[in-house]
């Protein structure tokens, strides 16, 4: 339904030439004639020798092949598009908020090994299919807490899930409120539109109410319960769509395009990206239709010598350096490794040096993406060495990358976004560098002097303890001084921000 709310015509003034086409095909298709009398004073046998069209009872001629083939050009040309091209500098994929239940009935046997490690065995394995995509971790029981903002490294995701247990989890109950709210949030950081994944085994009609009075956008509620538990409330949330647990990779399927859906929807609202171009997909057909030309009496005189010249001035240029090479050109190859999310094996292939930084990029090489873009001008290229300089680490060259940029192309809004948050990240490490990790800012408890480094950019600092005497101002910076494992790292920081009130 989506697909077809967004259909539409980039070109539509192209389909005035259909019934142009439709006229000549009327005027130039050969005309059934009515059979002539037969000749007098003729044998029968004689009559139908010498008669000439008479038995010719086609119903299929070489021009209707060709005004096939043209028709089907016409509405390639008309530029039929129901989705709209993503921003090449993020992930095709959609990022993902997991907001998991992690309770005592989690913990459950009935699926094995537990409801809850079943879970994050899928979770992992939905990360891992998900490769480049932005996913974040929200466990909630009766408060809700982030786990793992927005990332798209899949063992920072894999080693909290390890250490999330029922008993890490400060205040006992069922909030799924909280960690929409939570969760909601999280994905309003994103970049690019996403959906919500909720883990669950049960949910009460309550909170299927407040569900479905919270603002949020798309859901997936994914159930962990054996099949034979039946849970009709869940069929009450708006707007949301329900996987139960599967064996096999079934559910994780439905997951997947659960996701694309949405993020294509959300896609098609978004009018700052410009949209695709289908119409290509119909030269498939067209060349389909062209082979019928090689049937006896179709294939035109011209055609044969059009091919042999065409083989004659492409023979220099033909490479036999692979049967792909005989195929597709290079640049063909580079998309077809792009499409496929090989980026570094596309980068190899693509002659056109645009597409090869780009591939860079996208395999996480933003050295030589940097490099292969400073070679290049333009303001796109510009844009991209600055997008490859901040994914590196180097700011200030990113800065200078995004000015060159909007020099290039003042009315460039993408790269007056991004330095503006490259100055921000800029003056934020001079900051942070001034500070040299005295304590001046970050808040470290001490309870004497400190001297900065001898980088000439710290300050004298003398720090005293709160009341507590841990002279901490976040969980956050004083459990960078711990030495625990991850359970107890989350358990205490959980307990601490629920006594602070940071919970949802």
């Amino acid at each position: 339904m989506n697909t077809l709310e967004a259909f539409h015509l980039l070109r539509p003034w192209a389909l005035l030439v259909l019934p142009v086409l439709a006229v000549l095909w009327w005027r130039i298709r050969p005309k059934r004639t009515a059979s002539p009398a037969a000749l007098s004073g003729l044998a029968p046998h004689l009559a139908n020798a010498l008669t000439v069209g008479g038995a010719d009872r086609r119903r299929l001629y070489p021009v209707d092949g060709v005004m096939a083939v043209l028709a089907l050009l016409t509405l390639a040309v008309a530029g039929p598009s129901w989705t709209r091209l993503p921003d090449p500098f993020q992930a095709e994929t959609a990022p993902m908020v997991v907001a998991l239940k992690v309770t005592p009935s989690m913990e459950e046997g009935d699926v094995a090994p537990s409801r809850l490690e079943r879970a994050t065995f899928k979770i992992r394995d939905l990360v891992n299919r998900r490769a480049g995509a932005e996913t974040a971790l929200i466990a909630y029981a009766g408060t809700a807490h982030r786990v793992v903002p927005l990332t798209t490294d899949p063992g920072i995701l894999g080693s909290f899930l390890d250490g999330l247990s029922a008993k890490v989890m400060p205040v006992e109950g069922d909030a799924p409120a909280a960690a929409l709210a939570r969760a909601q949030a999280e994905m309003d950081r994103a970049e690019t539109p996403g959906a919500i994944l909720f883990i669950l085994d049960d949910l009460s009609p309550q909170a299927v109410a407040e569900l479905n009075t919270a603002e949020r956008g798309p859901l997936v509620v994914y159930v962990v319960a054996p099949p034979d538990i039946a849970l009709p409330q869940l069929d009450g949330i708006e707007n949301a769509r329900i996987v139960r647990m599967t064996p096999d990779d079934g559910d994780l399927d439905q997951i997947e395009r659960h996701l694309t859906s949405a993020y294509q929807a959300a896609l098609a609202e978004d009018d700052s990206q410009v949209w695709e171009d289908r119409g290509w997909w119909l030269a498939w057909p067209a060349a389909l239709l062209l082979l019928m030309s090689f049937r006896r009496g179709w294939t035109m005189p011209w055609a044969a010598v059009a091919v042999v010249l065409f083989g004659l001035t492409a023979a220099p240029q033909a490479r036999a350096e692979g049967l792909a090479d005989l195929f597709w050109t290079p640049d063909q190859q580079g998309q077809r490794a792009y499409d496929a999310n090989q980026f570094g094996a596309a980068a190899e292939l693509f002659s056109d040096p645009m597409w090869r930084a780009l591939s860079l990029f996208r395999a996480g090489q933003y050295e030589a993406a940097a490099e292969a873009y400073a070679a290049l001008d333009g303001a796109e290229a510009a844009f991209g060495e600055g997008m490859a300089r901040l994914r590196n680490r180097q700011y200030r060259p990113g800065v200078r990358a995004f000015e060159r940029a909007l020099e290039l192309r003042p009315d460039y809004p993408e790269a007056e976004r991004n330095l503006v948050v490259a100055q921000a990240i800029v003056a934020f490490v001079e900051s942070t560098q001034a500070q040299s990790d005295t304590g001046e800012e970050a808040g470290i408890g001490a309870d004497e002097v400190v001297m900065d480094n001898e980088s000439g950019l710290g300050e004298q600092t003398q720090i005293m303890p709160d009341q507590d005497g841990l002279g901490l101002e976040s969980a956050e910076q004083w459990m960078r001084t711990v030495d625990t494992n991850v359970g107890d790292f989350l358990a205490t920081r959980f307990k601490l921000e629920a006594a602070a009130g940071d919970a949802e």
